[in-house]
């Protein structure tokens, strides 16, 4: 993941929620340690794993395809 804008998102939404990473993890079912990475910026998360998160924290995941010129 070349920058974090998706873990500080998912970070951001839960500490909102007031929900603590191992709930979180819990009920998205994936691991302590995967949801960690994620918010740290150092994981490379799938798009099934990222669309749990979401369900969970009430996101919506986009997907955006651009042409490079």
């Amino acid at each position: 993941m070349s920058d974090n804008r998706v873990g500080r998102a998912i970070r951001e939404r839960r500490k909102v929620l007031k929900i603590t990473q191992p709930h979180l993890a819990e009920l998205a079912g994936v691991s302590t340690n995967t949801l960690y990475k994620i918010e740290k910026g150092q994981g490379n998360p799938t798009l099934d794993v990222l669309n749990k998160l979401a369900e969970v924290l009430g996101m919506e995941l986009k997907l955006e395809v651009k042409q490079i010129r």
